[in-house]
């Protein structure tokens, strides 16, 4: 079994991962800065659950601090990391884009240094959906141009890819960039639609429907992004391209994959899977799209298949139901 260092353990994707790799009997170093962009009594929560295993170490620090940072990659040594800690959102970006630049530019370049030390077998670097901006909305191909970031959350990842390529070339540190499509599920961010729609739907509360709700998106369940990111880890970048759309490096170990089921639905459709689970019809407050956003995301995924076969793809009406599961048993507890 390996050692795997998470970054951003204490968040969404990062905390599910975790559990899977514990589960899979993995050491896991969680390294989180537990800020306080939303409530961090969830972050907390999570972490708590995590530290049930005897397998799971946090390290509580910010992405910024370098010196941290170099001494927990040296202590670990880890086999494998995911670097999923990040400052996260398009709307926020436009407000306070300095935590942006801090976080996802400055902390990966100190991720990247301290492995540069001490490198791991892979690394895998989470990115987003958003890199694609103003290209036509068709599914997108991992070798589409990202040159149009319509937000600055999406220019700081494409800048993470591209650092991440560098020290790839320079160094030969094998890494797989993760383009992650609209992720949801139990134990997600407060920030994120699903949550916000449960718990204003089940209060009797208006929901805020940008684009009217004609907007679509390549919803995917956090367990099939678990699915896909487990299959990924021994899936180093070498050799030769598997597939026409292989993003391979002709100069580096290096890969982008699409991670999504490949399957988008509207906005709309999203809406109504939680009135039938919640049982009650949503008030909704319709709006223009918003700064930053796109109209539709689609992913194509057949680079991801021809790397690690079929993933699943949970249909969006069981997903919710799972959401709003978890919404009834555990959110109110959470907020006590």
């Amino acid at each position: 079994m390996a050692t795997v260092l998470v970054t951003g353990s204490a968040g969404f994707i990062g905390f599910h991962l975790a559990q899977r790799l514990l589960a899979d009997g993995h050491a896991v170093v969680g390294y989180d800065g537990l800020t306080d962009y939303y409530d961090v009594r969830l972050k907390r929560a999570r972490h708590a659950i995590l530290a049930q295993s005897p397998n799971f170490r946090a390290v509580t620090g910010m992405l910024e601090n370098a010196d941290l940072l170099r001494r927990t990659v040296a202590g670990a040594r880890p086999d494998i990391v995911v670097h999923l800690a990040a400052q996260a959102g398009v709307r926020y970006s436009i407000d306070a884009p300095q935590s942006y630049v801090s976080t996802n530019l400055d902390g990966t370049f100190n991720l990247l240094e301290a492995l540069r030390a001490s490198p791991p077998r892979h690394l895998l670097v989470a990115s987003t959906s958003s890199v694609y901006g103003a290209h036509p909305p068709t599914p997108f191909v991992e070798t589409d141009r990202t040159d149009y970031p319509l937000s600055i959350y999406a220019a700081t990842k494409r800048g993470g890819e591209a650092l991440s390529h560098s020290y790839a070339a320079l160094f030969g540190l094998p890494t797989t960039c993760l383009r992650f499509f609209t992720v949801y599920g139990p134990w997600g961010r407060p920030d994120m639609a699903a949550l916000k729609f449960a718990d204003a739907i089940a209060h009797g509360r208006p929901i805020e429907v940008y684009g009217h709700g004609r907007m679509s998106r390549d919803f995917t369940y956090v367990a099939d992004v678990v699915e896909a990111v487990s299959r990924l880890l021994p899936r180093v970048p070498a050799g030769e391209p598997v597939h026409a759309h292989d993003t391979l490096s002709p100069a580096a170990p290096w890969r982008v994959v699409n991670i999504a089921g490949g399957a988008p639905a509207s906005l709309n459709a999203f809406i109504a899977a939680f009135e039938a689970a919640l049982g009650q019809p949503a008030r909704r407050t319709l709006l223009p799209m918003q700064p930053g956003d796109v109209a539709a995301t689609a992913a194509d995924v057949s680079l991801l298949r021809a790397l690690v076969g079929d993933v699943p793809a949970t249909p969006i009406a069981d997903g919710v139901a799972a959401v709003v599961d978890w919404y009834r048993r555990d959110w109110a507890r959470l907020q006590t």
